[in-house]
């Protein structure tokens, strides 16, 4: 029989493994130590509030769009970055339709969504501590808009259940001619690992693509999905008139590059935060265990260590593009987000960038994500960090060739290396 120390450590092993299903549905991160639903969150929609609300920012409130223009300009979104869904898979499911498109707009931190006469605007923003935190915007001119926090109806539908975490999910569906799910057609949850087949079901897309195939600017007459499914009139597309009065939003695209990012990005967030929350609840666990041993507290055991790590390789492998999609066919959008994108930097010293498109055979030129100059990466906690650095310098140094990162050539790694050495503060000494 167990006493002492050994009873409670099996006391907490056991209490560890019945919190592990609830924490795998999602139903974890309101208690201890995330607080997420408490939590005062820091992030750039807090940030915009202070300003609205000391006078020292002010939103314009136009007929037609409402306050987002206005919010666009304020949070420095591009207009070129808009997209348009049709399917009804948003909490304004009403105002969404073929012809009346929800357009949704977004930069490195923030997501918007817009529908048109919705009664509020939609935004999700990724902070630093807690991860996605979501806010609507009442579509109602006031002397002082108030960005309101929603920490319960926005997770109905933006929750990733196997990861645990509030979430941004991007998805494909078959869609009806009314916009609703074909749900026994299934659906797909969409990143950059996707197959172009099954992207962008109930979306717009403004672009060439060649010969490649995609499920965007469909609508199915039944409520089925038929066998031998194409989608020739959906494909190649670069002018939506006829399908929708684009003149009703900011710009007439739905562009394929921003749609690519956006399904890239949303998941770079997710994993994030992942990585975020596993961290913290392994050092809560640890200081429970370090409690018991009267070991010092902060200090991770072996085991805490080992989910610590595990979180960074998973954040290291998407970071890097590990089973991105490989295309077969050259990419084109129509809007000019990918120019504008590519010209926000930074820069190394040979004048190349982690935002510099491929669109021949990938995604990006040197795949490595942006996001890596996020405030969310920043905010990760430095027991976390020090393995991803650890693991990444591996990587771009060769040591490590596991099939992981087979895609990776030589040239690949060696200038990821460099542009990140020119361009990312707070590197480990060891990559000087």
């Amino acid at each position: 029989m167990p006493t002492g120390s050994n009873r409670l450590r099996l006391q907490l092993a056991v209490a560890l493994f019945v919190v592990a299903p609830a924490v795998s549905r999602g139903e974890d991160f309101d208690g201890p130590p995330i607080h997420y639903a408490t939590a005062k969150p820091e992030n750039i929609v807090t940030w915009l509030q202070q300003r609205l609300d000391g006078g020292d920012a002010k939103l314009t409130f136009t007929d037609d769009h409402g306050y987002l223009p206005a919010v666009l300009k304020e949070l420095k979104i591009p207009t070129s970055s808009q997209m348009l869904v049709f399917s009804k898979t948003s909490m304004q499911r009403d105002r969404i339709a073929p012809r009346t498109p929800r357009a949704v707009y977004f930069n490195d931190d923030v997501y918007v969504g817009f529908c048109r006469l919705g009664q509020v605007m939609e935004v999700s923003v990724a902070d630093p501590e807690l991860g996605t935190v979501f806010y609507t915007l009442n579509q109602e001119p006031e002397a002082k808009p108030k960005f309101a926090r929603q920490s319960d109806n926005c997770l109905s539908c933006h929750l990733s259940r196997h990861q645990g975490i509030p979430a941004n999910l991007v998805r494909s569906v078959y869609p009806d001619r009314d916009g609703n799910p074909i749900l026994s057609g299934g659906s797909f949850r969409t990143d950059h690992t996707s197959p172009l087949k099954e992207r962008w079901g109930g979306w717009y897309v403004t672009g060439t693509h060649g010969r490649q195939n995609h499920l965007g600017n469909l609508i199915l007459p039944k409520r089925s999905v038929p066998d031998g499914l194409t989608n020739e009139a959906g494909e190649n597309v670069t002018d939506l008139k006829g399908r929708i009065d684009t003149g009703m939003y900011l710009t007439p695209h739905s562009d394929l590059v921003a749609l690519m990012v956006l399904e890239h990005q949303a998941e770079m967030h997710n994993r994030i935060t992942q990585a975020n929350y596993q961290t913290k609840r392994a050092h809560r666990d640890a200081d429970i265990i370090n409690e018991l041993d009267n070991a010092p507290k902060g200090k991770l055991t072996e085991s805490t260590s080992r989910r610590v790590d595990g979180a960074a390789e998973q954040l290291v492998k998407y970071l890097l593009f590990s089973d991105e999609v490989r295309l077969t066919d050259p990419l084109q959008g129509t809007s000019g987000f990918a120019e504008e994108f590519a010209k926000r930097g930074p820069f190394d010293r040979r004048g190349r960038c982690l935002r510099e498109f491929d669109l021949s055979t990938r995604l990006f030129k040197y795949p490595c994500s942006y996001l890596i100059y996020s405030s969310a990466f920043d905010g990760l906690p430095a027991s976390v960090k020090e393995p991803v650095y650890r693991r990444l310098w591996d990587v771009l140094n060769g040591k490590e060739t596991g099939k992981e990162f087979a895609h990776l050539t030589g040239a690949d790694r060696q200038a990821i290396r460099e542009i990140l050495i020119d361009t990312k503060p707070g590197l480990p000494d060891y990559w000087r």
